[in-house]
């Protein structure tokens, strides 16, 4: 009886000694996945916030400069009334976009330039009522002249390059974060396979199953997580072509309206509807040149009715090479640096020609345009840029942004390549591996 007894105050020391080793080695375990996951979540809430600070950057007008001064100008030789003018409507809307970013960035540098854009628009403020009163009280047409040339357009000049550099810093911003991502990763993994040994010789003798209880969730958060920072990086691409593409088409389609061209709108309506129905594209990372072709072209067709007295456009692209793939949005960002960067610089418009052919080892699919072009120095910061991990601010994100995401999935032989003479055009080529669609794994 008290053998038993003992038996059993045995067993139960044995079993409370086993539920402590147990803790013992729970315990380092629970304290790291606490460490990881509150890590991840801090830093996908700062790139979070960073990426919303970028989207809602984007929502000031690119033109924003260009139609300030305009409407000045107007109000100032008498086209249009202080009632019936743009400026209030301007500054209002500049100003939301700032207020707005004050609540996503906490970098020093980036909330000393929202600060000075505010004080550029309360500037700007002042000077179109000083035109206001002069227009009231008499007309001092030479005043107000010297107010648009001397004030006016040089603060809408500084007040676009300051967005422009809140932008540009906040994408670097992306990247470090970015890179800090990578290295918890890296120490994730590492501190695991510490853990994973000590638990493995602890319990070797007591479970077989422990192991994986514990590696596994580890293995699927690191694994989850980077296809999160691949989504982001895509997504963050088209943050910056959507908002302010979908603002002008709209405004564009609002005036072809007004101007009663129906078969316009229905137009451009049809092929916004086509552009964003290849956008989405039912979340496919990858898809096939025919459907990035019709993308493109839906492009093109919106952006030739709002520039067309400046921008034509032809596609060439054998149909041999039309069910192979390629990453979704590589073509479109090209030819927007194509309109933006070189036809809009060049007198007289110009031309956009993409052409696509199978060689012997790839495929190239080539943007060329007639527009600008860049100097020998210039076209080196690019090139550099492109390459490099880190692009700097001489280099063209979005070129290094589809740069990218072709490497990724391809690998570091392809990707893009970019040939340009001063005045007479560029030329980006981009360099395919030869993957039919039913090859690829989804």
């Amino acid at each position: 009886m008290i053998f038993g007894k003992r038996a059993r105050e045995h067993e139960s020391k044995l079993a409370t000694k086993i539920r402590i080793s147990y803790l013992l080695i729970l315990l380092p375990n629970i304290i790291f996945m606490i460490y990881v996951f509150h890590g991840l979540w801090m830093t996908n809430e700062r790139y979070k916030d960073m990426l919303n600070s970028v989207v809602a950057a984007s929502e000031f007008s690119l033109d924003f400069k260009e139609d300030f001064d305009y409407e000045t100008y107007l109000l100032i030789v008498g086209n249009v009334t202080w009632e019936d003018s743009n400026l209030p409507t301007l500054l209002q809307d500049a100003r939301k976009v700032v207020d707005g970013l004050k609540d996503y960035t906490d970098t020093h540098d980036n909330q000393k330039r929202l600060a000075s854009a505010e004080k550029y628009l309360n500037n700007l403020e002042t000077y179109t009522d000083r035109i206001k009163e002069n227009l009231e009280y008499g007309n001092k047409y030479e005043a107000n002249i010297t107010i648009w040339e001397n004030d006016v357009q040089i603060v809408t000049g500084l007040l676009q390059e300051t967005i422009n550099e809140y932008i540009y810093y906040e994408n670097r911003q992306l990247q470090v974060t970015q890179s800090r991502n990578r290295e918890l990763f890296k120490k994730t993994i590492e501190i695991s396979l510490v853990i994973f040994a000590a638990i493995l010789t602890a319990i070797a003798l007591i479970s077989f199953w422990m192991p994986n209880w514990i590696t596994k969730p580890i293995e699927d958060q690191v694994k989850e997580e980077q296809k999160q920072l691949r989504k982001a990086e895509f997504e963050l691409l088209q943050a910056q072509i959507n908002p302010h593409f979908l603002y002008n088409t709209l405004d564009a389609i609002v005036w072809s309206a007004e101007a009663g061209n129906q078969k316009q709108v229905v137009s451009m309506v049809g092929s916004l509807s086509e552009f964003f129905r290849a956008s989405l594209n039912k979340g496919k990372e990858i898809v096939t040149i025919r459907e990035e072709l019709q993308h493109v072209t839906s492009y093109l067709e919106i952006q030739q009715v709002r520039y067309q007295d400046i921008l034509t456009y032809e596609i060439n692209v054998a149909k041999d090479i039309y069910d192979y793939c390629i990453p979704k949005i590589t073509i479109q960002p090209i030819v927007e640096n194509a309109l933006y960067h070189g036809i809009k610089n060049r007198r007289g418009g110009g031309k956009i020609t993409i052409t696509g052919v199978e060689n012997k080892d790839e495929l190239t699919i080539q943007v060329h345009d007639d527009g600008a072009g860049m100097d020998e120095e210039r076209l080196k910061e690019v090139r550099e840029g492109i390459i490099k991990n880190n692009p700097d601010k001489t280099a063209i994100y979005g070129l290094y942004n589809v740069n990218e995401r072709i490497r990724l999935n391809f690998g570091d032989e392809y990707g893009i390549t970019v040939d340009s003479k001063l005045g007479k055009g560029t030329d980006v080529v981009i360099h395919l591996p030869k993957i039919l669609t039913d090859s690829v794994k989804k």
